[in-house]
Order: C-alpha cells, then sequence, then structure tokens
C-alpha cells in the first residue's frame, strides 16, 4: 500500500482492489454499539487474567514452588499461545459453522476458561485428597493439578482472544479509523476487567460470600482466590452469551463475500466443497508475503514486550519483595510482610488499569496530538523505559529506610515508609499510559496491515501474537536465574525492560511506517459496485 500522502482524487491501486474483494468482512463497517458488544468480553477475559497476573505467583509459591521456577509456571501461556492463536485463527477464517467463523471459537473459549478456573482454584483441595500432606511445604499434586488447570487456561484464553480481536476487525471494515477505535474499546474493557479484577485480588474477605471456598487444605488466602474464580466465571459466561446472543456472525465464503438470507446455506455448501491451503504452508505463505510494514511491526512489539514481561509477570512480587521487604518462604513475620506487599501490588494494579481505561478512551485524541500513532507508540515506549528503571530506585529508597520494631523483645519488619509506597503506587498508575499504546495500536496496525496481504485477519493477529508470545518465552524461561545470577530478586529482569523499551521507543520513531490514510467510504462503495 501507499504511503500517507496519497492525494485523495487518486485511486487505489489494484493490488488495494483486489484485497478488498477477497477480505470475508463486510466493506461497510458494522455500528459502533455492536463493535462495544463484542469488545466487552475482554472485561470478562482481563477479570481473570488480573487475578493470575496479581496472586497467582504468590499462590504457586504457598504451594511450594520457590521463586526462580516460578518464572517457568508462566511459560505455559507464550509456548500454548505460539501454536494455539495460528492455529484458531487459521480455522475461525475458514469455518462454514452456521453460527458464523468467529462465534464457535470464542464460544468455546470461554467455556474451556470455567473448566480451567475450577481446577486452579480447586488445586489444594485435589491436592490434598489425592495424597499431598498437610505439613510438607511442597505440595505436588496439587502443583500437578494446578499446572494442568493453568495450561487449560491459557490454551482457552489464547482460543478465546484471537477470534474476538478477529471479529473486531471484521466488524471494522476496510475503516482504519473504525478499527483503532475497535482495539482502543477492547483495551478499555480489558481495563475495566482489571479493575474489577485487582479490587478482588486486594479485597481479603470476599471468601465470607462463598463460605465453602476455605477447607483444611485451603487457607483464608487460597479460599480468597477460588471466589474471585467464581465470580470471574460468572462474569465471562455472561458477557459472552450476551455478546455472541446479540452480534450476527457470517460464515466464511469462498468468494469472500458474505450473503444474506436464502443465499447462506448456498455459500455455506461452497465453503465445505473448497480446498483449503494446509495450515502450515498459509503459516509459511503469511511470513513469506508479509511486506516490511509488518515485519517492523513484529519487531517493535518483540521488543515492547521483553520489556514489559518482567514487570507484569513479577509486579505484586516486586512489591512484596523488594519494596515491604517480605519472603513468601520466611518466617510469619516476614510472610505477612509479604502478604501486605502482594495486596498493595494488587491495589497499584488498580491504579493501574483506571489510567489505562482512562488513557484507552482518549488514544485517537493522543494520537492527533502528537503527530500519529507510530509517534505515540514511541513515545509511551520511552515512559516505560523510564518507569521500569525508577523501579531500581523505589527498591533502593524502601531498602534504606527498612524499619523494625521490638515487641516482648522480639524484632518484627514494619511496612515501608509512606513516601516510598506512594512513589511505589503512582508508577503503577504511571505504567496504565503505555499499556494502554500496547493493548492497542499494534493490533490496530496489524489489522490496517494485514490489508496489503493474503492472509486474514484471524491468521494475520496469530502472527503478530507469535511477537509476543515468543519474548514471553524467552522472559520466563531466563528471568529466574538471570535474577539469581545478581543475587535474586527482581530488578536484574526490569533493567533489561527498560533497555528494550527504549529500542523499541526508537525504533518505532525511525522505522516504523505510518499507517496509509482511509479510503473515503464513497470511493469504497463504488469499488464494491464495481467488483
Amino acid at each position: 500500500m501507499e504511503s500517507g500522502d496519497r492525494k485523495e482524487n487518486q485511486a487505489p491501486p489494484s493490488s488495494f482492489i483486489l484485497q478488498q474483494e477477497q477480505l470475508p468482512s463486510s466493506v461497510k463497517p458494522s455500528p459502533l454499539r455492536k463493535i462495544i458488544m463484542v469488545a466487552s468480553i475482554a472485561a470478562g477475559v482481563q477479570f481473570g487474567w488480573a487475578l493470575q497476573l496479581s496472586l497467582l505467583t504468590p499462590y504457586v509459591q504457598l504451594l511450594g514452588i520457590p521463586h526462580t521456577w516460578a518464572a517457568f509456571i508462566w511459560l505455559c501461556g507464550p509456548v500454548s499461545g505460539m501454536l494455539v492463536q495460528p492455529i484458531v485463527g487459521y480455522h475461525s477464517d475458514r469455518c462454514t459453522s452456521r453460527f458464523g467463523r468467529r462465534r464457535p471459537f470464542i464460544a468455546a473459549g470461554a467455556a474451556f476458561v470455567a473448566i480451567a478456573v475450577f481446577l486452579i482454584g480447586f488445586a489444594a483441595d485435589i491436592g490434598h485428597l489425592s495424597g499431598d500432606s498437610l505439613t510438607k511445604k511442597a505440595k505436588p499434586r496439587a502443583i500437578a493439578v494446578f499446572v494442568v488447570g493453568f495450561w487449560i487456561l491459557d490454551v482457552a484464553n489464547n482460543m478465546l482472544q484471537g477470534p474476538c480481536r478477529a471479529f473486531l476487525a471484521d466488524l471494522s471494515g476496510m475503516s482504519q479509523k473504525k478499527t483503532r477505535t475497535s482495539n482502543a474499546f477492547y483495551s478499555f474493557f480489558m481495563a475495566v476487567g482489571n479493575v474489577l479484577g485487582f479490587a478482588a485480588g486486594s479485597y481479603t474477605h470476599l471468601y465470607n460470600l462463598f463460605p465453602f471456598s476455605r477447607t483444611k487444605a485451603c487457607d483464608v488466602y487460597c479460599a480468597n482466590l477460588k471466589s474471585c474464580f467464581f465470580i470471574s466465571i460468572a462474569l465471562l459466561l455472561t458477557l459472552t452469551i450476551v455478546a455472541l446472543s446479540y452480534v450476527r456472525d457470517k460464515p466464511w465464503s469462498p468468494e469472500g463475500s458474505p450473503g444474506e438470507g436464502d443465499d447462506e446455506e448456498d455459500e455455506i455448501a461452497e465453503a465445505k466443497q473448497a480446498v483449503p491451503v494446509p495450515f502450515f504452508g498459509e503459516i509459511f505463505a503469511a511470513f513469506k508475503n508479509l511486506q516490511r510494514p509488518m515485519w517492523i511491526l513484529l519487531l517493535v512489539t518483540c521488543l515492547n514486550w521483553v520489556a514489559w514481561f518482567p514487570f507484569l509477570l513479577f509486579d505484586t512480587d516486586w512489591m512484596g519483595r523488594e519494596v515491604y521487604g517480605g519472603d513468601s518462604s520466611a518466617n510469619s513475620d516476614q510472610l505477612k510482610m509479604y502478604d501486605r506487599g502482594v495486596r498493595a501490588g494488587a491495589l497499584g494494579l488498580m491504579l493501574n488499569s483506571v489510567v489505562l481505561g482512562v488513557t484507552s478512551l482518549g488514544v485517537e485524541a493522543l494520537a492527533r496530538g502528537v503527530g500519529g500513532v507510530k509517534r505515540l507508540w514511541g513515545i509511551v515506549n520511552f515512559v516505560l523505559a523510564i518507569c521500569l528503571a525508577m523501579t531500581i530506585l523505589i527498591t533502593k529508597l524502601a531498602q534504606s529506610n527498612r524499619r523494625y520494631t521490638t515487641v516482648n523483645g522480639g524484632t518484627h519488619l514494619l511496612p515501608p515508609p509512606a513516601g516510598v509506597k506512594a512513589g511505589a503506587l503512582a508508577l503503577f498508575a504511571v505504567m496504565g499510559i503505555p499499556q494502554a499504546i500496547t493493548y492497542s495500536i499494534p493490533f490496530a496496525l496489524a489489522s490496517i496491515f494485514s490489508n496489503t496481504s493474503g492472509a486474514g485477519q484471524g491468521l494475520s493477529l496469530g502472527v503478530l501474537n507469535l511477537s509476543i508470545v515468543i519474548p514471553q518465552m524467552v522472559v520466563s524461561v531466563a528471568s529466574g536465574p538471570w535474577d539469581a545470577l545478581f543475587g535474586g530478586g527482581n530488578l536484574p529482569a526490569n533493567v533489561v525492560g527498560a533497555v528494550a523499551a527504549a529500542v523499541s521507543g526508537i525504533l518505532a520513531f525511525t522505522m516504523l511506517p505510518s499507517p496509509p490514510p482511509d479510503i473515503p467510504s464513497t470511493k469504497r462503495a463504488a469499488t464494491a459496485a464495481f467488483h
């Protein structure tokens, strides 16, 4: 596609018209209310993710897995994402179900999320019933159940989120503004889910709503996590059922033009008779035919997520260990302080999500104010680099101001000073700004750039997901040993993240092309009529 200085009276190139002709989505964008309904599913998905990010790493360590090995548990996500999203995206592009292309995958993903959350929440109980000792620190059977549930959860989330993003791209038609808006709303509802999830995670008496959740094998902390997951299941299933019941989804047509009324059954029959390209051949072709803008987008996205993952995976652990001075595997005094730090981290993540939601609604205005989406992305990547570097300063201040008190002849650790806590919480909040851009602009650009390739929206977004899950795999495997090499803690990985964020910002400014302008709606209509 040509650069953004194309004159409006010029006709789009023939390759663009051909790609318009091949697109399976309608040329005319759907009403905004339908886009909002589909985007709202993100709130249910992110509610569960927020619980993972704020509570699961401490929960894993309470089950008996040391901090160094906890990172390997998170390897489940990227491995499943690397395989599941491209496969699901490929098949959702060609799904001939009478329920549509995307809806069957979204519904199935939501159902598997419910099953996985049940396994994770009841891992300690199932492990105890299977023979785990309550007196031993390590609970191998509970850990096995947890890992199985976690794998299912990550597969299900990838199975759900990829088609959901692709569904939004379908509903946006050929409108780049609608595409950016739909991804901004998706980011906004992610923030809503985060706020709900982190608020639930920071409330320590939620288990009172479900008295049966507390058992011999499941203490108050575990029961609270279990109760949060019950709410997560109810929210996700409700939003998914309402959205998929309200918004119709057309089956794939080999002609690339969904039909209406009586022709729909004929289209399904034609689609079933069509011979699709084998999946791995399609993946190879998708990479082979990627244009330079998409390659640069993948590179910038990859570096961006190398920066994000050390913090996202261990943010509450950072609050509990470095800021509050606690230890999840030490004596009761340090364990209590660690738990207080984790809860403070959950509050920080809730503040982060509020800023994330507000910023998501203003992405279009911010992009216009700084001269385009690529400049906006570059600027916030530098903001991210500064924030990650600030974790070092806050940690050093917390360590130099560590306080103790003596009670009945015993020394007890006190929380950090108010200024240190305020600085840490402010850091969480400010990081909501670059996070809003990370959750919206790369996906919108992928949908826009994919219009010049032969791949469908589902497969294109699956390819983009590879640039997210590969850095997550690297961080999951390397962060524990890397941190241990420098004496433990979370700071060494954050330093690497700061450098990656700065490089990502430089590349966004210097190499990432600006997306081409929207074709006026009258020309889109004329092109569609001509064909």
